[in-house]
């Protein structure tokens, strides 16, 4: 028989919890920082970011995907929101750049908060205001029905990653092991040929019968 819905939900958290990444860190003058992340194909990414006032320093924000494509991009970036909408999976860095006239160690380091969403998490006004019109309970069925479903996607996006990399892996083990074989074939070619050489050499000086 199974348990209540509400027992469901703190596995169901632990799973989700790559979903959302809050980070808050020190960005010193005249330094680049990054966040690194890798979503899957048509995935809805929201962030937030709020950095403390510092009004002798400059720090831009830009967001780039591994292709170099500028998904957001912001000057003089001191708080503020960005979404956007993956068409590949992508690996995406997110980019503080701080440049201050006044140079390093006579400005103190900026505090930085980030929180970036994606999947069930970032999910659009529009889906939380259909949330909103529901009872608590179909409300709550409903949020643990997304849950699951992204978790399945991203269980489906990593079996096809671990199958992507065990054909690399295996491609990879078969040209290394034709390059071996080659390369043992060309080296006694070789000594072949150097000791028929030397033979020949050695018959026409008459030092070998």
């Amino acid at each position: 028989m199974c348990g209540p819905p509400y027992l469901l939900l703190p596995p169901l958290v632990l799973l989700l919890a790559h979903l959302v990444s809050a980070l808050h860190f020190h960005l010193p003058v005249n330094s680049v920082k990054c966040l690194k992340e890798e979503v899957d194909r048509d995935v809805l990414v929201t962030g937030e970011y709020e950095l403390s006032e510092e009004p002798r320093t400059t720090t831009n924000l830009k967001i780039t995907d591994s292709d170099g494509y500028v998904l957001y991009s912001r000057k003089n970036a001191t708080r503020g929101k960005f979404s956007f909408t993956t068409e590949n999976a992508v690996m995406f860095d997110v980019c503080f750049l701080s440049r201050s006239p006044m140079g390093s160690g006579k400005v103190p380091d900026q505090l930085v908060n980030l929180i970036v969403k994606h999947g069930v998490e970032a999910k659009n006004d529009k889906e939380l205001e259909t949330l909103e019109k529901l009872n608590p309970l179909e409300a709550k069925m409903r949020k643990l029905e997304l849950m699951a479903q992204s978790i399945a996607d991203r269980m489906l996006y990593f079996k096809k990653r671990e199958k992507e990399m065990r054909q690399t892996n295996a491609s990879t083990n078969n040209r290394v092991l034709l390059l071996s074989v080659t390369s043992v074939v060309c080296l006694s070619a070789l000594a072949m040929w150097q000791v028929s050489y030397l033979r020949r050499f050695f018959k026409r000086r008459k030092l070998i019968e």
